[in-house]
């Protein structure tokens, strides 16, 4: 055992390595879930570091980067120097040598293809990172990886990692039973769904491997392979800190016992934002059921159909979820809800589709709330639950909610407005988790029942 005197400790990879240190040639670097501070942290330096993981300086360069966080390029150099210790390009640089190494060990992928797929300009650029950063040429590692026994049949077969404990069976219950027709699919503890990517489309397949989470990945452009695990990653909490959030609210005695029955529940996030806000949208006030017919007529309609390559038509993956611009032009037409929720509908689509509000990594949470309460037909409900999940705020927390007030009701507390927010102040940062906690209490107190109309069940 190392003496705590004798380690020095880095907030990044890339720090490290502008120090001189070099990845263990016996560790995978895929086994060490990422940093949950960058999810907690609202500030310009943890919306940078979410959008470098989403690839952006890779897609857009550090100005695109720059653009989305509203500040100057050396501005945002000195901020992240500052705090991490390495700059965005040094960041997104230790990003795609850790893709690189994900497709060398994973894939029979030519070298050259691994490493424009890994968003490297040239092989010499290519070479010259991993070797420097891997103590190894490319196909060192590749010699050094062995036989890769179990392989993602026609995919990408990846083991995601996470921080114990992990509730992996309610999370995928979660999704499942939301799942869209021609998106998703879920059967024998296997989601799998569509995904828009920034080169192309793709498909994923998520299951509970016990240590770790198994991912097959189908992708039409590999350039897309970094952002398309950073999005599963978020979708399913990965990289949050289950202990961390246990200590705060498994202190509150109401909600101590709830704590303890699911260790390591996490909050279920997105792949897409806009795609959430659309599906938050056409849930309210209505049951699970209803929320995922009304979503797939939307998809069977207006959806655009996957290209025939990933297709799996005896999943049920046969669409993409259609985008803000086609939501705009076509709205709501043919689907059986109330005129207020047209409305709301063809609002959201048109501010997504004109970039008035962005639901992405870097967006500014407090900012994008205000602007989505902005918009005709969209609450503070409907607000909290998209910044919730599709914004990975780990606060976000729905007093009026419904469910909520009735579970605290069950556990004994005051169940009215005023009550719930008072008692979720002791929550905080964790209100997110504090809400599936309590939404979870129900189901297991009635686990089949699917309650009448109420906010709780949305998309």
């Amino acid at each position: 055992m190392e003496k705590h005197k004798n380690v020095r400790f880095y907030s990044t990879a890339a720090t490290a390595q502008r120090e001189g240190f070099r990845a263990c040639k016996r560790c995978r670097p895929d086994t060490v879930p990422g940093s949950p501070e960058w999810d907690v942290r609202a500030d310009a330096v943890g919306r940078a570091m979410r959008l470098i993981a989403d690839g952006v300086v890779d897609r857009e360069g550090v100005a695109g980067l720059s653009r989305r966080l509203s500040y100057t390029e050396r501005h945002l150099h000195r901020l992240l120097v500052a705090e991490v210790g390495a700059g965005p390009l040094a960041l997104a640089r230790a990003r795609r040598a850790h893709t690189a190494r994900l497709l060398i060990e994973t894939t029979d992928l030519p070298i050259s293809e691994v490493a424009f797929a890994a968003g490297f300009a040239s092989i010499r650029q290519f070479n010259d990172t991993v070797r420097e950063v891997f103590a190894a040429a490319p196909k060192e590692l590749r010699r050094a990886r062995g036989e890769r026994g179990e392989t993602g049949q026609g995919g990408i077969l990846l083991r995601l990692p996470f921080r114990r404990p992990f509730e992996a069976a309610g999370l995928m219950r979660f999704l499942g039973e939301r799942a869209v027709a021609g998106v998703e699919h879920f059967e024998g503890g296997t989601y799998r769904r569509t995904l828009r990517l920034s080169h192309s489309a793709g498909t994923v397949a998520l299951s509970d491997g016990g240590d770790h989470v198994r991912c097959v990945l189908r992708l039409e452009d590999l350039r897309d392979l970094g952002s398309a695990v950073q999005r599963y990653r978020g979708l399913l909490d990965l990289d949050a800190d289950p202990v961390a959030v246990a200590e705060v609210l498994g202190a509150d005695p109401l909600l101590a016992p709830v704590v303890r029955r699911s260790p390591g529940r996490r909050v279920p996030g997105s792949v897409d934002g806009a795609e959430l806000a659309v599906r938050a949208v056409l849930g309210q006030q209505v049951s699970v059921g209803a929320a995922r017919t009304l979503a797939g007529r939307l998809v069977t309609r207006c959806g655009e159909p996957l290209p025939e390559a990933l297709a799996e038509p005896d999943r049920g993956l046969t669409h993409l979820f259609p985008g803000p611009e086609t939501i705009a032009q076509i709205g709501a037409a043919g689907l059986a809800v109330p005129e207020a929720r047209r409305e709301a509908l063809r609002s959201l689509a048109g501010a997504l589709a004109g970039g008035g509000i962005m639901l992405d990594p870097g967006s500014d949470r407090e900012k994008t709330y205000r602007k989505l309460l902005s918009l005709r037909g969209v609450g503070p409900w409907t607000a909290s639950y998209v910044a919730m999940r599709a914004l990975g705020d780990p606060d976000a927390f729905l007093p009026a909610d419904l469910g909520v007030r009735r579970a605290v009701r069950r556990l004994g507390g005051a169940g009215n407005v005023a009550g719930v927010a008072a008692l979720a102040e002791g929550w905080r940062p964790w209100r997110a988790y504090a809400a599936q906690h309590l939404w979870a209490s129900l189901e297991e107190a009635a686990p089949r029942k699917e309650p009448a109309k109420r906010e709780v069940v949305v998309a």
